[in-house]
């Protein structure tokens, strides 16, 4: 069975003045229906950029765009890449949805909450006002938000930030789609909330047979929720693998240090987070070689400066686990050892 997305050789770069930001570069994944797909990162890394790609919401005329990103349909397949935007206008909040990552800014101050929802339902539904409004109920209650009926009538600045969140996705998922995508949508919630997001996420995900990518910079929310994850540094994929190697066989120096700078229960009491030392490189000069090199601990190791000068491939090292990395498995068992990783 296909996945329902595949994302092949996806590149986004933005020409300016000062040069052309590679975004992202030669990004490929996939995702089946049922499935959740964690693209983590830092900021910047490329995370949003190939998302909203794949939602077709880039203004063309100010970025440059290859590769593919299809979507395996019943009718077909589509590729949002290259296909008319008439074509992928009718596939948003049908067939994909996606969740901003500040739902303040994404809802509108001046409409109740029941009229933006129902504004989604109608473009894709016949009904009147009263239909739209009442499906706007019923989405609000599936999402957990108490006495729906009233608080239909509401506008945005009456909901705390958990329940705007919450409004997000009643309005994301209104009209049953097969992809969504949540662009950190646990940001700026506290910790309580943030679990009662992502529980609600795998929850709806059940409800709906949906296939779902969670993008953040924050390993440490995904643990519970998702299946697979691609780490993402300076528009690469670094490392790709299910959750659990991830966590426990790190394959790559920068997914080690992502590990070593969130808390962790099953590591030893007083240990200290260890913060990757540096900056990303910049997008419109990347350097030569491992862009990751200069942050690196381990480049060292590598004979013939091979960091410096050959930028390592993706490779698999194991069924299903892809590195992007010079060294070998024994130089990472060491490095995972040392950082504090579980080797």
């Amino acid at each position: 069975m296909k996945p329902f997305l595949e994302v092949k050789n996806l590149t986004v770069s933005f020409p300016t003045e000062d040069g052309l930001v590679r975004a992202s570069n030669d990004i490929s994944f996939t995702v089946a229906r049922g499935e959740t797909l964690a693209v983590v990162g830092e900021s910047g890394s490329g995370k949003s950029v190939t998302s909203l790609a794949v939602m077709g919401l880039h203004n063309r005329k100010s970025a440059i765009i290859n590769g593919e990103a299809i979507l395996n349909l019943p009718t077909g397949p589509v590729d949002t890449i290259s296909a008319a935007p008439d074509v992928v206008r009718k596939l948003r909040g049908k067939s994909m949805a996606m969740i901003f990552q500040d739902p303040m800014s994404a809802l509108h101050p001046y409409y109740t909450i029941g009229d933006q929802i129902s504004e989604a339902w109608k473009l894709y539904n016949e009904g009147s006002k009263q239909d739209g409004i009442k499906r706007a109920v019923e989405m609000l209650d599936l999402v957990g938000i108490p006495a729906a009926a009233k608080r239909v009538k509401e506008f945005p600045h009456q909901f705390s930030g958990g329940m705007r969140q919450r409004v997000m996705i009643a309005m994301a998922l209104v009209n049953n789609p097969s992809l969504l995508i949540a662009d950190e949508p646990t940001t700026a919630l506290d910790v309580t909330v943030q679990s009662q997001i992502l529980q609600l996420l795998r929850d709806m995900q059940k409800e709906f047979n949906m296939a779902v990518i969670l993008i953040t910079h924050d390993l440490g929310v995904v643990a519970e929720v998702a299946d697979r994850a691609c780490v993402m540094y300076a528009g690469k994929i670094v490392e790709q693998s299910n959750i659990n190697e991830i966590y426990y066989k790190p394959d790559h120096p920068y997914s080690i240090g992502l590990l070593n700078s969130i808390p962790r229960l099953d590591q030893m009491e007083g240990r200290r987070l260890q913060a990757i030392p540096g900056q990303p490189p910049s997008l419109i000069s990347l350097p030569a070689g491992c862009s990751f090199r200069a942050r690196c601990t381990y480049s060292k190791l590598v004979p013939n400066n091979r960091c410096a000068t050959e930028v390592p491939d993706l490779n698999e090292k194991f069924t299903g686990h892809f590195s992007r990395c010079h060294l070998t498995e024994a130089q990472l068992t060491e490095a995972r050892t040392s950082l504090g990783a579980t080797s």
